[in-house]
C-alpha cells in the first residue's frame, strides 16, 4: 500500500503540474477510498478458504478492476498533453501498472487476466489520446521529470526482481517442506507410530517383496511373536506402562534381526519378524528359542522390572503354503499353539501336525450354539464317600449339536479358545450355572457346593474380574453356593501376582476356590503355599493308577496329609470302579466324583436326582416307638 500511495502521489503531482487541477482533486480523493476499501476487506479475509463467500470475492474483485481504471488515469492525462517526455511518462506509468499486477496476482491467472484486460485497453486508448497530438519540442524540465519517472520504473523493477527471488525462495522453502511433510507421511503410513516397526500392510509388503525375490530354493522363515502378560500390565500399572513395554520389545526385536531381516508391529502386542538367512527348520527353532529368551528378560519401568513372556510361532516356505497369506496363517496357528502349551516358547507349523484354520463360520456357529442354549452346563455330581450322598457338583461345558449329538468339551473348548470366545463363554456358563442354583434352591433343594472352571482371562484382568463379578451380584442367592475352579497351568508365564490378587478378592467375597489338577503342575508345592483356597482336586492321574503302583497311594496319602494341615479339603476325581472308591476310603479321602457315582447330567436330571435323594434321607429318618402302658400277659 506505501509504495503504490507514494507512486501515485508522485505521478498526482506531476499531472498537477501539466494543469489537470479539477482531474487530481478527484483523483486524491478516490484513491485514499479505494486503499481503505482494499484494506478493510483484507481484515475481514476469514481463516479458513471454505468459509469465503462468492459474494466476498465479488466484491474484491470490483474494488481492484475499478482501482486498476483509476490509477492508470494518470497516463490518460500526461497522453493528452502535447509533449513528447509527458507521453514517454506517461507510458512508463502505464507500464509500470503492467507490471503490478502482473506481479501481485501472478499465482491466480484468471484473476490476472480480468484485471489485465482493462489495462491493455488503457494502452490502446493511449495510442488514440496520442494520435491527436502535434508534439511539440520538449523543455528540459519535462524530460527532467520523464528521466525521474525512469529511474523510479528501474527501481521498482529491481524490486519487483527482488521480491520475485524473495518469492522463489519461499517457494523453494515451501516446497521442500511439503515433501517433507510428505515424506514424513510417507513414513507413518508404513510404519508404527509407537515402535518405529512396519505396520502390518507394510510388512505384508516387505514380506512379498521377500517371497518374490527369494533365491532358487531359498527358504523365507517368518516368526509371529505374541506377548504373554501384557494384558494385566496395562491394566495394573498404566498405559504408559504398557508402551514402555512395547517400545523395549521392539528396539530388542531390531537388534535380534539386524540388517538382515524385516520386523513389524501387528497390532496390539504382536510382532512379526521374517527373514531368508535360516535354512533349516532346527536353526528356526533354536533362533526362535534365543529371541523368547531376548524379550521375556525384565523391562525396568521407573523403580519396578516389568515381565512380560513370548509365544513364537514359526513357519517356514519349506513347511508350509508359499503365498504370504498362507504363510502367515500358518504362523499364526504355529503361534496359538505356543501360547495354549504349558512350558512351550516355539512351534513350527508342519502341514500334517496342523488341523484346518478355523473360520468366521466356526465361530458364528458356536455364537448361535450359546445364543440358542444348545451350548450349556451339564452338573457331575460330588458325593460323600461314606454315604454316597450328593454334596456338590461341577459345572461341565456339553454342546448338543443338532446334526453330531452330544459334543464332548475336548471337541469344542480349543475352538473357543482360538476364535477368541473365552470371555462370552465364560459369561454364558456362568449365568446358566448362577440362574440353575437359584432355581434349585427356590425349590427347596440344597446343591450344595458349584463349581465352575474359570479361565485365565477372568483372573489375570480387571476387566475380566468385573465382569464376573457383575455376574454374581446379579444373583445373591446362588453366591454362597458357588466354588471357581482354577488350574495350576494359569500360573506359568503369565502375570501370577495380579490372579492372587484376584482369587484373594474372590475369597474374601464368599466364594470358594478350588485348585484343579492338583500334582500336574510344574510348581504344585508352591502354589500351597502362596495361594489362599478352600479346595484341592486329586488329578484323575493319581486315581487311575490306585492299586496299581504302590507310589501313587503313598502320593495322594502325602496330599490328604497336606490338605488337613492347611485346613483344606480334598476331593478325588475320575472315581470309576469300586476298588478305587475302597482305595479312596481307606487313605481318608471323603469326597469324590466320578462316573461310579454319576455322569454329568442337564439340570432338570440334577433336580430329580436332589429330589431322590431327599425323599430317601426321609424315609430312612428314625421314627420314635411309643411304648405301651402295660406288659401283655403270658
Amino acid at each position: 500500500m506505501f509504495k503504490r500511495m507514494t507512486s501515485a502521489s508522485m505521478m498526482l503531482a506531476v499531472c498537477w503540474w501539466v494543469g489537470a487541477t479539477q482531474i487530481v482533486l478527484g483523483l486524491v480523493t478516490a484513491i485514499p477510498l479505494y486503499e481503505l476499501a482494499l484494506y478493510l476487506l483484507a481484515r475481514k479475509l476469514p481463516d479458513q478458504d471454505e468459509q469465503i463467500s462468492v459474494l466476498y470475492i465479488f466484491f474484491v474483485w470490483l474494488v481492484n478492476w475499478t482501482s486498476t481504471i483509476v490509477y492508470l488515469m494518470p497516463a490518460f492525462i500526461l497522453a493528452s498533453e502535447p509533449s513528447a517526455a509527458m507521453l514517454l511518462a506517461g507510458f512508463l506509468w502505464l507500464f509500470g501498472v503492467f507490471v503490478h499486477i502482473s506481479n501481485t496476482f501472478a499465482s491466480m491467472p484468471f484473476y490476472n487476466w480480468s484485471l489485465m484486460i482493462p489495462s491493455y485497453g488503457s494502452a490502446f486508448y493511449v495510442f488514440f489520446l496520442a494520435s491527436g497530438n502535434a508534439f511539440l519540442p520538449s523543455n528540459e524540465i519535462e524530460w527532467v521529470v520523464t528521466g525521474s519517472m525512469m529511474v523510479v520504473y528501474i527501481f521498482n523493477t529491481f524490486e519487483t526482481m527482488h521480491k520475485q527471488k524473495d518469492t522463489q525462495r519461499a517457494l523453494n522453502a515451501a516446497r521442500e517442506e511439503a515433501n517433507s511433510r510428505l515424506r514424513a507421511l510417507e513414513y507413518l503410513s508404513q510404519h508404527d507410530s509407537l515402535t518405529g516397526l512396519f505396520n502390518r500392510r507394510a510388512f505384508d509388503e516387505a514380506l512379498a517383496r521377500l517371497l518374490t525375490n527369494r533365491r532358487r530354493n531359498g527358504d523365507v522363515a517368518v516368526f509371529l511373536i505374541d506377548l504373554d502378560g501384557f494384558k494385566p500390565i496395562n491394566d495394573t500399572y498404566s498405559h504408559d506402562a504398557g508402551d514402555q513395554v512395547l517400545q523395549t520389545m521392539a528396539a530388542r526385536l531390531k537388534a535380534i534381526a539386524g540388517d538382515t531381516a524385516i520386523t513389524g508391529r501387528l497390532g496390539g502386542d504382536e510382532f512379526a519378524l521374517a527373514t531368508r538367512s535360516i535354512g533349516t527348520a532346527a536353526g528356526a527353532l533354536r533362533f526362535a528359542e534365543q529371541m523368547a529368551a531376548d524379550l521375556s528378560q525384565p523391562v525396568p519401568y521407573g523403580e519396578k522390572y516389568l515381565q512380560v513372556g513370548a509365544s513364537i510361532g514359526i513357519a517356514m516356505t519349506s513347511h508350509a503354503p508359499k503365498s504370504l497369506e498362507a504363510l502367515c496363517s500358518a504362523a499364526d496357528q504355529a503361534m496359538y499353539r505356543a501360547k495354549t502349551t504349558a512350558g512351550v516358547n516355539a512351534v513350527l507349523f508342519e502341514k500334517d501336525k496342523f488341523k484346518p484354520r478355523l473360520t468366521l463360520e466356526d465361530r458364528q456357529t458356536l455364537i448361535e450354539a450359546m445364543q440358542t442354549g444348545a451350548l450349556r452346563p451339564f452338573y457331575q455330581p460330588k458325593v460323600d464317600l461314606l454315604s454316597q450322598r450328593t454334596v456338590g457338583f461341577e459345572a461341565l461345558a456339553r454342546w448338543q449339536h443338532p446334526q453330531r449329538g452330544l459334543v464332548p468339551p475336548s471337541e469344542f473348548l480349543p475352538m473357543i479358545e482360538e476364535l477368541g470366545l473365552h470371555g462370552d463363554f465364560l459369561t454364558h456358563m456362568a449365568t446358566i450355572v448362577l440362574s440353575d442354583v437359584e432355581n434349585m434352591i427356590a425349590e427347596g433343594l440344597d446343591p450344595g457346593q458349584v463349581s465352575l472352571n474359570v479361565p485365565e482371562m477372568a483372573l489375570a484382568t480387571h476387566s475380566g474380574q468385573k465382569d464376573l463379578e457383575d455376574l454374581l451380584s446379579a444373583h445373591p442367592a446362588a453366591r454362597a453356593h458357588l466354588t471357581l475352579e482354577i488350574t495350576e497351568d494359569i500360573f506359568i508365564a503369565r502375570s501370577a501376582e495380579i490372579i492372587r490378587e484376584s482369587i484373594a478378592h474372590f475369597r474374601r467375597s464368599g466364594l470358594r476356590i478350588s485348585l484343579d489338577d492338583f500334582g500336574t503342575g510344574f510348581a504344585s508345592f508352591q502354589h500351597l503355599r502362596e495361594l489362599e483356597f478352600d479346595e484341592l482336586k486329586v488329578d484323575v492321574s493319581f486315581v487311575a493308577d490306585l492299586g496299581l503302583e504302590p507310589q501313587v497311594e503313598v502320593l495322594i496319602s502325602g496330599f490328604l496329609a497336606m490338605a488337613e494341615g492347611l485346613g483344606v479339603s480334598v476331593i478325588a476325581e475320575g472315581v470309576e470302579t469300586e476298588d478305587q472308591h475302597a482305595h479312596l476310603l481307606r487313605l481318608g479321602c471323603k469326597t469324590a466324583q466320578g462316573y461310579l457315582f454319576g455322569k454329568a447330567m442337564p439340570a432338570s436330571e440334577t433336580r430329580i436326582r436332589l429330589i431322590t435323594e431327599q425323599c430317601s434321607a426321609r424315609a430312612m429318618r428314625p421314627v420314635e416307638v411309643l411304648r405301651p402302658l402295660a406288659a401283655p400277659n403270658g
